[in-house]
């Protein structure tokens, strides 16, 4: 059966070299970036991170293809991969064992959110939740610490605690009247 230690071997080498990074004052913030496209059609929207590319799209109910999951599901899924991280770079630094480790994130979407009657629906997604699965011959008090070192650390569930202002803008381009004024030219 195949466990989390030996990764943990090799996660607490890049923790100790990032920490040193840090300490040593050669550590930079990293731009992170994420594009999305509709596509013609069917309406899924590619999301394209680095070389990776994830398809988001809606169920059939909601005039999708159940090509891959909706945005609110998504965001479920990133909180729990990054507290997943977190508790995999937190066990690799304090050297607390893992056989196995796995997260449920839960939450609910009301599509009556916001509608006449249900005002006071949230539109996002909430009572949001997650339960961690962890394998391990470590002592009680060592994971309620880990835990408590995840909870401090993990960016995305610290992000969604504490939202922050997001910038926007919209840049329109009219494609037809560009096309038209090629073809007067």
């Amino acid at each position: 059966m195949s466990h989390l230690n030996d990764y943990l071997a090799e996660k607490r080498a890049a923790v100790l070299a990032r920490n040193a990074a840090v300490e040593a004052g050669t550590a930079q913030p990293v731009q992170l970036k994420a594009s999305v496209k509709a596509e013609g059609r069917s309406g899924v929207r590619r999301l394209r991170i680095r070389e990776h590319q994830v398809i988001s799209d809606s169920p059939p109910d909601f005039a999708g293809y159940n090509l891959g999951p909706s945005s609110p599901e998504l965001q479920l899924g990133v909180l729990g991969t990054c507290v997943t991280h977190i508790f995999l770079i937190q066990a690799a630094e304090r050297q607390v064992p893992l056989e196995s480790l796995e997260v449920e994130v839960i939450g609910l979407i009301d599509p009556r959110g916001g509608k006449p009657g249900h005002e006071k629906t949230p539109i996002w997604p909430h009572e949001i939740g997650y339960t961690v699965h962890i394998d391990s011959p470590a002592s009680r008090e060592e994971i309620d610490a880990l835990f408590e070192a995840v909870e401090r650390n993990c960016p995305i569930l610290n992000l969604l605690r504490n939202p922050q202002t997001i910038r926007a803008e919209v840049k329109l381009i009219n494609s037809k009247a560009e096309a038209g004024d090629a073809i007067a030219a």
